[in-house]
């Protein structure tokens, strides 16, 4: 698989170590990277802050192996934890904590699985169409292809992809999978390219690339988890915590949004003379909107174009803890 730091370069890097240096600098901090790739950020966090304790999680066996063999050095500071990244407690048991001081989630697939041709998420290698991040899963790509019905193709397009001609391409995969099922990255390319008129492709982008992101947003229930691991890693910050996310689609920047701002944002009615405690914010937001990463990263890292960047601070017990 080769060597991970030569393979990888970890988006906003310097500006993410930047957004977690108030949380996780004490003594004795536990940080959480939720989403571990090979791990360049978890890396960065270790050497800059020689007492902090990083859980790194990730659903790839792959990249867990790649980023324990390049964080060997750090010893008990770094553990690592196979799962989802909602699965923010059983990370947090791995190093016997309660509660993690900084954490950070950066979404969407890795350059690990781009980069391997035979993981089926690249529309511009032919290779079987997996898209499993993680491989002990069961349902690939081709299976969902092969099994689901018409309407739910065509529903995973339109919702997870915002492919306009979501029933066109889903129409057409059930009509062909009769005598010979979509299996692979380039038969599926050359199905939707069929079904999008010219006029309606955009110039120097592969026609394929919203179904491609749809496809793998199902078989990974990435939407399903990402809503989830928000609720649990809000949770887990004490007071003076900090969770830092980037996102690389408006799907995941909108869900993202919306959690910072249900915690930034009182819950009492407009009006009111007097705010209760258990209805006051309990989130800061610490960055203005989304960030987006500079032309010179751009320039640097092609992968940082999309990425939009937000962070927040815990200010105080949800009510549900204060209860």
């Amino acid at each position: 698989m080769g060597d991970a730091a030569s393979r990888h370069t970890p988006v906003l890097l310097d500006r993410c170590v930047e957004l977690l240096s108030p949380a996780v600098s004490r003594p004795g901090a536990v940080a959480i990277d939720g989403t571990l790739g090979m791990g360049g950020h978890t890396e960065a966090l270790l050497q800059r802050f020689p007492e902090l304790t990083v859980v790194g999680i990730d659903r790839d066996l792959d990249a867990i192996a790649l980023a324990s063999e390049r964080l060997a050095w750090a010893g008990e500071r770094f553990a690592p934890h196979h799962s989802t990244y909602d699965d923010i407690s059983g990370a947090l048991a791995e190093v016997s904590a309660d509660a993690a001081d900084g954490i950070l989630l950066d979404l969407g697939v890795s350059s690990l699985q781009i980069d391997e041709a035979d993981r089926g998420f690249s529309y511009a290698q032919d290779a079987p169409l997996d898209m499993r991040m993680d491989r002990t899963e069961s349902m690939t790509a081709a299976d969902l292809l092969a099994t689901a019905d018409e309407a739910e193709i065509s529903r995973i397009l339109h919702v997870y992809g915002e492919e306009r001609f979501a029933r066109r391409i889903a129409e057409s995969i059930v009509r062909r999978r009769a005598t010979d099922p979509v299996t692979t990255s380039a038969q599926l390319v050359d199905l939707v390219r069929a079904c999008i008129p010219a006029a309606s492709r955009t110039p120097g982008s592969n026609p394929a690339k919203r179904t491609f992101q749809a496809l793998r947003i199902a078989v990974n229930r990435e939407l399903d988890v990402l809503e989830e691991a928000l609720a649990a890693a809000i949770e887990a910050l004490p007071v003076g915590g900090r969770l830092v996310v980037m996102s690389y689609q408006s799907l995941e920047d909108r869900l993202v949004k919306h959690a910072f701002a249900a915690g930034a944002e009182s819950s009492a009615p407009p009006g009111l003379p007097f705010i209760p405690e258990d209805q006051q914010p309990y989130l800061k937001l610490v960055t203005r909107g989304a960030e987006k990463a500079s032309d010179e990263e751009i320039e640097r890292n092609s992968r940082s174009k999309p990425v939009r960047l937000r962070a927040v601070e815990r200010i105080r017990p949800t009510p549900r803890r204060a209860a």
